[in-house]
């Protein structure tokens, strides 16, 4: 379901696949070929979100934000199933593992890999290239060539299973 709040209607691209089990509220852009899958919210109704091209924001997922602070995904991020993220900076290609929590000012650098279960905390700046997990996530060692090709097929099956929910099926189609 998408909604508007006040004066800020959702902008979406027309090649993105929306579950329609999914709400979008306020001021969210969504970009080319990214998809939100089901039983996800996406709050825009206390500051913009900003979701990039071919994000894939997993099923059960919940994006919002504290006043005066963007939540912005660049391209080609991956966000697992169950994660939280409030008001966090999500560089290029970079992967939050599921059931993660991102707080306000953590920035997540380009191609860096957080471990499903992790907490970052506020402010908390994980480098790029790293894979970070715990509670609080700490930085544990540097990404491989077999980590990076992982993120790959991930961002590219999402596009790709995104692509047919919308073309194939009428799970894509707002009502």
């Amino acid at each position: 379901m998408i909604h508007p709040y006040k004066n800020s209607t959702p902008s979406i691209h027309p090649t993105a696949f929306i579950a329609n089990d999914a709400v979008i509220v306020g001021d969210v852009t969504i970009g080319e070929e990214s998809s939100v899958w089901f039983k996800t919210v996406i709050r825009g109704d206390v500051a913009p979100t900003k979701i990039g091209s071919r994000v894939n924001v997993q099923d059960l997922s919940m994006l919002h934000q504290s006043p005066n602070r963007t939540l912005l995904l660049e391209d080609d991020v991956t966000v697992g199933h169950q994660v939280t993220l409030h008001s966090a900076i999500v560089r290029k290609n970079a992967l939050i593992g599921m059931g993660s929590i991102i707080l306000d000012g953590a920035e997540i650098g380009e191609n860096a890999f957080i471990g499903a279960g992790s907490l970052v905390p506020p402010g908390k700046k994980i480098p790029p290239h790293t894979l970070a997990l715990g509670r609080p996530a700490k930085v544990v060692r540097e990404l491989t060539e077999d980590d990076y090709k992982e993120m790959e097929r991930v961002r590219k099956s999402y596009v790709e299973k995104g692509q047919y929910y919308k073309n194939h099926t009428t799970l894509g189609k707002t009502l």
